[in-house]
């Protein structure tokens, strides 16, 4: 007869205690136990003391594998995902609610259900006919294409078997359950046993797999921590309701590039790829007007050019001003503002200052320093920064500019859609063949030779 035993797992990071507490010892979280019946095997031992001992071989006379890769039909996913969906893998899609995760999927489904791939889309939220009514509006409707609404994981690998499709989504992780817990579906250990099931059944059939997530108010997948280290791959995708730019990261890959990014433009057949993405969102840029200027970025292989947006105006509260910034971090903006008030003497003590990376887009590269301080500076000063120049730069707490990795590929994409000049460090002098044929090369040590170039 199976053991019924009782734990209670803190809902934020997994921890467990055999008795309730109102606070975990582990991330100081109050409130967040829930108690979890497990049922142990009474034959647990004995299954595994008949385990057959493993055996170890050399590296080199392990037999190599063929990357096959199932290619979407969408280039920018197949793009984030490192050549497409590998035979095998499991990928999971996060992304708050309402942001295209599960519309992106329908597509590169309906995509591959047209090529004549068997798939197989079981969900846990909407019924068949509310898939049909979403795949006729994204043209994604294929008889390859099967659906299913069904939440218990056991049931789902009964069909998998029954069907062998070539592929598998599940929307989404938190809807599903495990017979083998008597916990609620989207609870810590359930969301943990349901990815654990799947990924062992599809690597044994060697079917590619899509998780469907949903995020946390954190911005990180709900559920625990290990969920992201049992699937291959992590994507992400972030972007503003209001804008109708969405962006695809990949924050971990095992078979492919990290990260690597992918933008997409909301449209009413669906997520329309965006090849170019830095004449998109240069395209409403304003002419002639303080605080604007631009930057290249590196994302994964891919280059782009972003426009930088600063507004400083005189603070109506006194001793308290507002430091307010959208896709750019706010302590790093904080950071650089510290630093123009001490070695260039700005007075912006007193100053509302708000930032701004145009498009909706979230950029951590520290290449985008030089370009937010000038902004900052640029309307401050109500001093138009030249539109044809670029600037690319890292700076420091003294002051100075730093060199970024991959230079050259930056500059390539501003000479490319059209830029004249280009403020870069100075110690970019010693790198052998920068592109500086049909572009001026600005070679910059510090912010106050920045300034004198620009103003």
């Amino acid at each position: 007869m199976a053991k019924i035993t009782t734990i209670f797992v803190c809902q934020k990071c997994g921890h467990q205690t055999p008795k309730w507490m109102g606070k975990c010892s582990e991330c100081l979280a109050w409130n967040s136990f829930v108690e979890e019946a497990l049922r142990q095997s009474s034959n647990l031992r004995n299954s595994k003391r008949s385990l057959v001992p493993s055996k170890t071989i050399p590296i080199t006379a392990v037999q190599s594998i063929v990357e096959n890769r199932l290619t979407t039909g969408i280039e920018e996913f197949d793009r984030v995902l490192g050549g497409g969906m590998l035979e095998g893998s499991l990928i999971l899609i996060g992304g708050e609610p309402g942001i295209g995760k599960s519309t992106i999927t329908l597509q590169c489904m309906g995509h591959l259900a047209r090529r004549g791939n068997k798939v197989l889309y079981v969900s846990g939220e909407e019924s068949a006919p509310q898939i049909k009514l979403r795949a006729e509006r994204l043209n994604a409707l294929s008889e390859n294409l099967l659906v299913c609404s069904e939440i218990c994981v056991e049931e789902i690998l009964k069909l998998v078997d029954k069907i062998k499709p070539d592929v598998l989504v599940l929307d989404s992780v938190q809807t599903f359950y495990t017979s083998d817990l008597q916990s609620a579906p989207g609870s810590i250990g359930q969301v943990r046993e349901v990815a654990f099931k799947v990924f062992q059944a599809i690597k044994y059939r060697n079917i590619p797999t899509l998780l469907i997530g949903h995020i946390n108010k954190d911005g990180a997948i709900a559920g625990p921590k290990s969920l992201e280290h049992i699937v291959d791959t992590v994507v992400y995708f972030e972007g503003e309701r209001g804008h109708t730019y969405r962006a695809l990261r990949a924050t971990k890959n095992r078979f492919g590039p990290t990260p690597e990014i992918g933008v997409f433009q909301m449209m009413p057949e669906g997520l329309v790829p965006v090849k170019n993405p830095s004449e998109w969102f240069l395209s409403e840029r304003p002419e002639d007007s303080s605080g604007s200027t631009i930057s290249a970025t590196l994302e994964g292989s891919r280059t782009m050019l972003v426009e930088v947006q600063a507004l400083v105006s005189t603070s109506s509260s006194i001793g308290m001003p507002r430091r307010m910034s959208t896709g750019f971090d706010h302590n790093r903006m904080s950071l650089l503002i510290a630093i123009m008030e001490k070695r260039l003497e700005l007075n912006l003590r007193g100053e509302d200052i708000f930032v701004n990376l145009a498009g909706g887009i979230k950029i951590t590269e520290p290449a985008l320093d030089l370009a937010v301080a000038a902004a900052i500076a640029s309307s401050f000063r109500d001093k138009v920064i030249d539109p044809l120049t670029v600037l690319i730069g890292e700076v420091g707490l003294t002051g100075e500019v730093r060199s970024v990795v991959q230079l050259d590929a930056r500059i390539i994409e501003a000479r490319r859609l059209g830029f004249k000049r280009c403020v870069i460090p100075h110690s970019a002098k010693q790198t052998k063949n920068l592109p500086d044929e049909g572009i001026e090369l600005c070679f910059v040590k510090n912010l106050s030779n920045v300034f004198e170039q620009l103003f």
